[in-house]
């Protein structure tokens, strides 16, 4: 059976390219109308990753780095489930996080904040979904930092995310925010957004059903996907 196309994306939704008071977006945004181009079979299947390719302690940040003991910090365990857009788990697929320290820095050369290095925190971790779509990952929560907006922006603790889907276009790369966080309001990037709904859908709610006793908390964190069509619009691939 030939691949399908996969459902275009609901930009308006999307935060617009050019946003100025997220400053950085002045050097990336494109100036020109972005190209609609039809799917290719390149784009609309792989990649795809076995078993063999992940560690079995890739998904548990506390730890996959630890040299001397456990990392300092709130220890927490994220999970969810990886979704295409009918509602349907994404199996064996890849999902990868990075994020900074408990203290909000990250292991990164170029990361001059204060906050010391966390000997024991490589602050990455990787894992593949089950059959159902479900991800598990083992952590410590975030801290936030400060950048260079303006005078005295700070960014909300955060943890990044990449899924690579069942195709290359389904790549998605965002960040998942923390419930009860004030500093979500405040965040020039997370304003970029119009539309609340959204937000809230990069915001993990608190999971205490996951939670371990006398461990850890648990945050709940969905990710949905582009996902396929199942008729096409006036028989056009264009139209998807």
């Amino acid at each position: 059976m030939k691949p399908a196309e996969f459902y275009q994306r609901d930009r308006t939704l999307q935060p617009p390219a050019l946003t100025p008071d997220y400053k950085t977006s002045v050097a990336r945004s494109p100036r020109l109308a972005m190209l609609s181009l039809q799917g290719s079979l390149s784009e609309i299947t792989g990649p795809t990753f076995g078993h063999s390719d992940i560690d079995p302690i890739d998904n548990d940040l506390i730890k996959n780095y630890a040299k001397s003991g456990d990392p300092v910090g709130e220890r927490i365990i994220v999970h969810g489930r990886v979704l295409d857009e009918n509602g349907r788990g994404v199996p064996n697929t890849l999902v990868e996080i990075w994020q900074a320290n408990a203290g909000g820095r990250y292991r990164h050369k170029k990361d001059s904040y204060l906050a010391p290095i966390d000997p024991n925190f490589g602050g990455c971790g990787r894992t593949l979904t089950d059959a159902d779509g479900y991800y598990f990952f083992r952590t410590v929560k975030p801290g936030a930092y400060p950048w260079r907006n303006w005078v005295n922006n700070w960014r909300p603790a955060h943890i990044h995310v990449s899924v690579f889907g069942t195709a290359f276009s389904q790549r998605l790369i965002t960040q998942m925010y923390f419930e009860g966080d004030p500093l979500i309001a405040k965040c020039p990037i997370v304003a970029t957004i119009p539309d609340q709904r959204a937000i809230d859908q990069l915001i993990a709610p608190l999971d205490l059903n996951a939670a371990v006793p006398l461990d850890c908390l648990a945050y709940k964190f969905d990710i949905v996907l582009r996902g396929r069509r199942s008729t096409l619009f006036e028989n056009r691939l264009e139209g998807n």
